[in-house]
């Protein structure tokens, strides 16, 4: 599993996959979908999908592939590589969703939830297959929402394709448990070997298990939190655990907004206006200072003037 292409750019979305094993575009196939990385308040959510001959489901059960969750790490990467070595049926893809790209979807000015994302992304890995000419004509599905409407959705989609959705479909269907252990094995190597592109010295990597609730997580998120820029890309900021800590923890900042007299109401309420780290007195402090500019000025080529 080659991640080189996330890792080179971890803020956006990105897809890996096998290559297409040629029985797949010749015989009747079953295709898997499960996900691994949904609740964490760090790092991504990965997506994944695992296909092979409708033939070839007994052959993938004997394999003794099951719910990556049941299993430890190291299992999982010995299933991984048994799947990586029956190739020559066995197909995967994934779609790593970055924080970044979660964070942004969940807050963009039109709704759009975790569900519909997840929805969207576990489409466009089914269209992926069919369009490398995979023959599927089984669809299974781990649920996300309701499974009745997951799979209504899903068929009316893909006509003349058997759709099943499942709770916990992982643990009932073999090829749902092969996605799920590819899923799960692209997420724990893109955490463990995370590249941060902001300057933080020494990173500690003890993060815990990346849930919210987990004392460690809370203790990084803090330990982590930059009073006016917030996190680092590694962080999902549209989780209310991340939103939390940095209303109560971040620098109170007004944004102008006209109708109240953006520079005199910051005023009033002692808080600093956005426009006054544009203006030329912040433009000549700047070049009193010296510490680095902010990489977020920086990565988006922003200067103090002095003139217009």
């Amino acid at each position: 599993m080659d991640l080189s292409p996330f890792e080179t750019d971890n803020s956006v979305s990105c897809r890996l996959s096998s290559q297409i094993p040629d029985v797949c575009r010749t015989e009747d196939c079953c295709l898997g979908i499960d996900e691994a990385g949904r609740g964490p308040v760090l790092g991504p959510m990965v997506y994944g999908i695992c296909f092979c001959p409708i033939s070839k489901k007994e052959e993938l059960k004997n394999s003794k592939v099951a719910d990556s969750k049941t299993l430890t790490e190291t299992e999982r990467e010995n299933l991984f590589e048994k799947l990586d070595e029956a190739k020559s049926y066995v197909g995967w893809a994934l779609q790593i969703l970055s924080p970044n790209t979660i964070s942004t979807s969940m807050l963009q000015r039109t709704k759009y939830n975790l569900n519909a994302l997840s929805h969207d992304t576990a489409i466009g890995l089914v269209k992926y297959a069919l369009d490398s000419g995979v023959q599927l004509k089984e669809v299974f599905v781990d649920t996300v929402g309701p499974a009745d409407k997951y799979e209504d959705k899903l068929s009316k989609l893909f006509p003349g394709i058997e759709v099943t959705v499942r709770p916990k479909a992982d643990s009932l269907f073999p090829i749902v448990s092969a996605a799920s252990i590819c899923a799960k094995v692209a997420r724990d190597r893109v955490v463990k070997a995370w590249n941060f592109t902001e300057d933080l010295g020494e990173v500690d990597t003890d993060y815990g298990s990346g849930y919210p609730n987990d004392p460690k997580t809370k203790a990084w998120l803090l330990k982590y939190l930059d009073p006016v820029f917030g996190y680092p890309q590694f962080v999902r900021f549209s989780w209310s655990t991340a939103q939390t800590l940095m209303e109560s923890k971040g620098v109170a900042v007004h944004w102008d907004d006209d109708e109240e007299d953006g520079e005199k109401a910051a005023q009033r309420r002692n808080n600093k206006s956005m426009l006054s780290y544009f203006s030329a007195s912040a433009g000549v402090n700047d070049r009193m200072q010296t510490h680095q500019t902010h990489r977020f000025f920086t990565d988006r080529r922003l200067k103090s003037l002095d003139t217009l």
